[in-house]
């Protein structure tokens, strides 16, 4: 063994949507450092029909066959007695939480104008809501012993956006607000929380593609094959794990950050303030005719919250 291997010996992790992709490889990876997993997965489609209790018992299976501490869970995410018994199988098997890894979700693209309630509300219910309903039981036993390691994933299809999402969009991007809002809550705890923007070829990724392909364009078809093979098999979202258990493990120094991550290149994204422009009288006349000089980002600061960004703009009106 190496010496300064990153372990989790005694620790326990709940990782929803644990029974495939990114949340199986977490688990796996968890798993062989040492922690005891809630693997859990209601095991329906990506667009989130149906319910299948055999993906988490898989994993699980999987896990206890390499020797390590497993236990499944099929609850739903999407309301909050699900998340109590999410959190109450940690409990239940070894009566601890330390690690909350929020990793279920859906997708439902379409473009705005074909962007009903039907196909919004879905995606808020798992990804939105769901990280609620399972992070509030979690942190109230974190708050407790004093220690917990929650990570978010959000998405760059929010961050940066991206047509047809603005259902998964919307629903990622408030896990950012939520995510550094805990982050705030959670410093005089020990609880740190993160988000992780991945880009691996999972079933989710493959569904929005096959969507963004007209079925009646073999030309488009073979250009998608084509990217699959030459790129997309390097998004092995088993080279996301790593940041993962990182932001998870106790020796993590950083909260309320955001680290994309994809084929083994990590990059952090991050909140920048521009240095902008001042005038006591400010005008519309002003704010167009400064436009560059407000967007320019040649002097950006990065803010660590509220208090950062108002002290900035307190200096700005002294030094004028």
């Amino acid at each position: 063994m190496v010496s300064n291997e990153l372990r989790f010996d005694g620790q326990v992790a709940v990782i929803t949507g644990a029974g495939g992709g990114l949340g199986r490889e977490y688990a796996l990876l968890l798993a062989s450092r040492g922690a005891r997993v809630v693997v859990n997965d209601i095991g329906g489609s990506v667009t989130g029909e149906g319910a299948n209790s055999e993906a988490a018992h898989a994993v699980t299976k999987e896990i206890q066959d390499q020797g390590g501490e497993a236990v499944a869970d099929t609850h739903s995410v999407t309301n909050p007695e699900g998340g109590q018994a999410i959190i109450d199988a940690a409990l239940t098997a070894w009566g601890r939480i330390d690690i909350l890894i929020n990793n279920a979700g859906i997708v439902g693209d379409a473009p705005f104008e074909d962007m009903t309630a039907d196909r919004f509300e879905p995606l808020l219910d798992v990804h939105l809501r769901g990280a609620f309903h399972v992070t509030r039981p979690a942190w109230r036993v974190m708050r407790e012993q004093r220690y917990g390691r929650i990570l978010n994933t959000c998405s760059a299809a929010g961050i940066l956006g991206a047509v047809n999402m603005s259902n998964y969009g919307a629903a990622k991007t408030g896990l950012i607000g939520l995510t550094r809002v805990l982050a705030a809550e959670g410093a005089d705890r020990n609880i740190k929380v993160n988000a992780i923007a991945p880009i691996a070829y999972t079933r989710m990724l493959a569904q929005s593609l096959e969507s963004a392909v007209p079925a009646y364009d073999p030309t488009a078809q073979a250009i998608l094959d084509d990217l699959a093979n030459q790129y997309l098999r390097k998004l092995d979202p088993a080279l996301v794990a790593p940041v993962a258990a990182f932001l998870t493990h106790p020796d993590c120094p950083v909260s309320g950050e955001i680290y994309t991550v994809g084929a083994g290149h990590v990059a952090r994204f991050f909140i920048g303030r521009t240095r902008g422009f001042y005038h006591p009288a400010l005008s519309v006349e002003d704010v167009r005719d400064h436009l560059d000089e407000i967007r320019d980002e040649a002097r950006y600061t990065v803010p660590n919250g509220p208090a950062d960004e108002m002290g900035e703009l307190f200096a700005t009106i002294m030094d004028n």
